[in-house]
């Protein structure tokens, strides 16, 4: 059994993008699998498929290469071995090892937290392979515990029901995990994505370098960002809107033996306006906040809300004082959020030199072909 696209969707598989929409396929089995694509063109790849997502083709490998669910296993081992050395070398440190397309394994994200892992299935077509997959994992790895924590939403776009099951060993409810001279309490049944947001490791261990007085960590979560800035800062703020999150900081401050860290509970809007009337000032400020735009329909408002943190955080600066900004949001793009930056400069009366221009981690690897897998932009800022 194949699929075939139309002209239009055989033309994103030939610039070797991976979806292909619903409209664009002309026919196509009745039930989710792995499958051969093909056009008037021939075979463009195999894929995953599912009649019901929207998102119908996801293409794991490009051209006529072989069988589809050897090739896929053959791209986990791949992408796994691409990671073992830095397992090697922090065995208690936290890692993706799976980054779904741009690792050429669509719908599939795999973490590993101080020797135990998360798996996330997000195709109906893979849905059936789980056990397979983990086998292999486990082969591979020799992890303690291998948990299936399957509560995204982005399920039940594939009629995939929301569930938390361990696949192999006995689960933790937490870990400790060591980040750079730091070490956080990551949640594997009840936090957050898998556990932590390890996009952002190497961000945060860049931050341990600076010193100052005083440092705020806004849209804080549980502190991984304020953690890092209380090694080198007297004193260190972290705002979140949560107070179990908040809690969760202050433990973790406490498992490092820092008691220069204190807890905020507030809306980082209001906190942040309230500071600035206040002439408040401080030597490094953090933002961090979630995705404002989900979509391209949320881009202008999520535009006007990014600006207004950021204004705001560069009036609260001295010179010379650091802004360390981020926007996990794919649909505003890296011209888009320096744009913003420069405006929120404009506005705030402040000049403001690029330091650095970051992203996501390199275990979060980005394909050229593929803008969506390039979503993390972070900034380091300089306020003269």
């Amino acid at each position: 059994m194949k699929i075939r696209v139309t002209s239009r969707g055989a033309a994103r598989l030939l610039a070797h993008h991976p979806w292909v929409y619903r409209s664009d396929v002309l026919e196509g089995p009745d039930r989710p699998g792995l499958y051969p694509v093909q056009s008037d063109k021939g075979v463009l790849g195999l894929a995953l498929y599912n009649p019901a997502s929207e998102i119908t083709v996801r293409v794991f490998s490009f051209g006529d290469t072989g069988r589809p669910q050897e090739v896929l296993l053959e791209n986990l081992r791949k992408a796994l071995e691409r990671r073992k050395a830095a397992l090697a070398q922090e065995p208690e440190g936290a890692f993706r090892l799976v980054h779904a397309e741009g690792d050429l394994l669509p719908a599939l994200v795999l973490d590993y937290y101080a020797g135990h892992g998360v798996l996330q299935v997000g195709s109906a077509a893979l849905e059936p392979l789980t056990e397979t997959l983990a086998e292999l994992i486990q082969a591979e790895l020799s992890l303690q515990s291998l948990l299936a924590k399957n509560d995204q939403k982005s399920r039940s776009l594939e009629g995939l029901p929301l569930q938390i099951k361990p696949l192999r060993g006995s689960v933790p409810p937490f870990v400790m995990v060591r980040e750079g001279a730091i070490r956080y309490r990551a949640d594997l049944l009840e936090g957050q994505k898998t556990g932590a947001f390890i996009d952002q490791r190497d961000n945060r261990i860049r931050l341990q370098s600076f010193r100052g007085k005083t440092a705020l960590d806004v849209f804080s979560y549980h502190g991984s960002f304020a953690l890092h800035l209380a090694l080198g800062f007297e004193q260190v703020i972290a705002v979140d809107s949560s107070a179990a999150a908040l809690q969760r900081a202050l433990q973790n401050a406490q498992a490092n033996g820092l008691t220069n860290l204190l807890a905020q509970e507030a809306n980082a809007f209001e906190f942040l306006r309230e500071q600035e009337k206040r002439g408040s000032q401080y030597d490094l400020i953090v933002l961090d906040p979630p995705a404002f735009a989900k979509g391209k329909r949320d881009v202008e408002r999520a535009y006007r809300a990014y600006k207004e943190i950021n204004l705001r955080a560069m009036k609260l600066l001295p010179s010379g004082g650091i802004l360390a900004t981020a926007s996990c949001s794919h649909h505003l793009s890296e011209p888009l959020f320096y744009q913003m930056l420069a405006e929120a400069a404009a506005d705030a009366h402040r000049t403001v030199r690029v330091l650095e221009k970051r992203g996501q981690g390199w275990d979060h690897p980005v394909l050229l072909n593929v803008p969506e897998t390039y979503y993390l932009k972070f900034a380091l800022l300089e306020v003269m």
